[in-house]
């Protein structure tokens, strides 16, 4: 404003425009541009002259209302410039051409540019967030990997880098992983929560498939994996915008560190395992995390220690299982199988023909039905094995199920001693026990259809001619001579008795 006064009292005493720009060393067009500004107006160099710097200030930056429609027109297409711009071929001055033909009076291209320019910075203004303790953790990966390479062969495998920080310490962990894939991420995740000792109230990843099945600005979709995850640790995921960096700045700023802190000083050396890289990563992030900030006294472990520590949520007891999910249907034998073992787990039998729902991780084995848990079990590996909850079985099926050679000698001694000798005897002559089972059953049965008294009798009559199996138990049993006294047969007259013991001597 001093020089614009400057060349108003100039030209108040007559200068020519050439003479005022030679004396205050600006443009002639500049001192012109000026002047045609200040008659605009429509007041006396006098009365300008007469007004403070800020009064001239704000008199002359008042633009006329033909001036405001103009920018007014120009901010309008700005929008639709920006959209535009993201289509094949199309380019500033292919806009600015279409621009001044709807506005011939528009501005010239340079401005057009320039005003673009500004309003593309108002766009990208950030806002800076207040990060508090225990609040979020932010998770990423680096762009450049890291590898092992084969000792034998040199074959080399690139590993991701996992990096997650939390927002008020920007306390830091960092892992080599294989992939992104979503156990890996995951695992990883775990294992920065239980380096932190404690959980935030959210996580707040980058849009990767593992994190985030569907990317929206307004309402994405969660892996429903991570989303069990967070749920077993009790926080939330709060995926960061799709290509808003300025979401996750600080663990974009962390990647950055990690380059400088933990590649460099690692870059010389070659890695076989992962094992090895993980323990030299370790090593450098804890002298990272234990270096002082640049422009506070502190370190990033103090601060945490200090303040953010105890403002994390406990770790549950358990650490978490990647859960599978499936659907069966339940078979006649009341059973469900699980690959790829293949191995069988029991339902309980009203379930029979029934399609449930199965969710099964390393260790255990859930089913559900209509939204109720109805069966779980340790999960086994065994290949074509089962496992049987007896209480899931119907009764006959539980009775079958419950065979085996200590049941019948413990049934037979409950009758007697000497029935328990006869089915011992019985098992004894089978190469395999399975094969006697049936007539076990049919005998001790007996108990029941004829009385403890008489199957006695026959089992005594049955061991004296040393004949062990049902047929003879039957033939003695129908025979009434189960009821005869030892000692007595030889001198029975009777010819058919006689006839029904050599009959059953014939079974032996």
């Amino acid at each position: 404003m001093s020089n614009l006064k400057q060349i108003i009292r100039h030209r108040d005493n007559g200068m020519a425009l050439q003479t005022i720009s030679k004396t205050l060393g600006i443009a002639r067009n500049t001192v012109k541009k000026y002047l045609q500004l200040v008659d605009s107006k429509g007041l006396t160099y006098g009365e300008l002259l007469c007004k403070s710097d800020e009064e001239l200030d704000a008199l002359l930056n008042d633009p006329d209302q033909k001036s405001e429609q103009r920018y007014q027109d120009l901010q309008s297409f700005f929008p639709f410039m920006e959209s535009e711009l993201k289509r094949t071929g199309v380019n500033r001055w292919v806009l600015w051409g279409e621009y001044r033909q709807k506005h011939p009076d528009g501005y010239s291209y340079s401005q057009f540019c320039d005003n673009y320019r500004q309003w593309r910075m108002g766009l990208s203004a950030s806002m800076r967030f207040e990060h508090l303790a225990g609040d979020k953790l932010y998770i990423d990966f680096t762009g450049d990997r890291l590898f092992i390479a084969d000792p034998v062969t040199g074959e080399v495998t690139h590993m991701e880098v996992f990096v997650a920080t939390l927002g008020h310490s920007q306390y830091s962990y960092v892992e080599a992983i294989p992939s992104q894939r979503k156990e890996d991420f995951i695992a990883a995740t775990e294992n920065a929560l239980h380096y932190f000792g404690g959980v935030p109230r959210a996580l707040v990843p980058d849009n990767l498939k593992s994190a985030v099945t569907k990317a929206d600005k307004y309402e994405p979709v969660i892996n429903p994996d991570f989303l069990d995850f967070a749920n077993h640790y009790g926080c939330v995921v709060f995926p960061a915008r799709s290509r808003k960096p300025q979401d996750k700045a600080l663990v974009e700023k962390t990647v950055a560190i990690v380059y400088s802190r933990i590649y460099a000083p690692i870059r010389n050396r070659v890695y076989h395992d992962i094992r090895t890289l993980n323990e030299d990563i370790r090593h450098h992030l804890n002298t990272h995390n234990c270096t002082p900030f640049q422009k506070r006294p502190e370190s990033r472990k103090e601060l945490f220690d200090r303040e953010e520590r105890n403002a994390l949520a406990p770790l549950p007891s358990e650490r978490y299982e990647l859960k599978q999910f499936k659907y069966a249907t339940v078979t006649k034998t009341s059973h469900i199988c699980l690959n790829p073992e293949k191995h069988y787990y029991s339902i309980p039998y009203r379930y029979i023909g029934k399609k449930v729902r199965i969710v099964y991780s390393a260790s255990y084995v859930s089913v559900f039905f209509d939204g109720e848990r109805i069966a779980f079990h340790k999960r086994s590996l065994k290949e074509r094995g089962y496992t049987t909850v007896q209480d899931h079985m119907p009764s006959a099926h539980r009775f079958v199920s419950d065979w085996n050679p200590d049941f019948f000698l413990k049934w037979a001694k409950g009758i007697h001693p000497e029935v328990r000798h006869y089915i011992q005897v019985i098992l004894d002559s089978y190469p395999y026990p399975e094969q006697a089972y049936k007539s076990c059953l049919g005998i001790l049965g007996y108990d029941k259809k004829v009385g403890r008294e008489r199957l006695v009798g026959a089992v005594r009559r049955a061991s004296h001619y040393n004949t062990y199996n049902y047929s003879v138990i039957t033939r003695i049993l129908r025979s009434g001579m189960d009821t005869i006294p030892f000692g007595t047969e030889k001198q029975n007259d009777n010819p058919v008795q006689h006839e029904n013991i050599r009959g059953a001597e014939s079974f032996r």
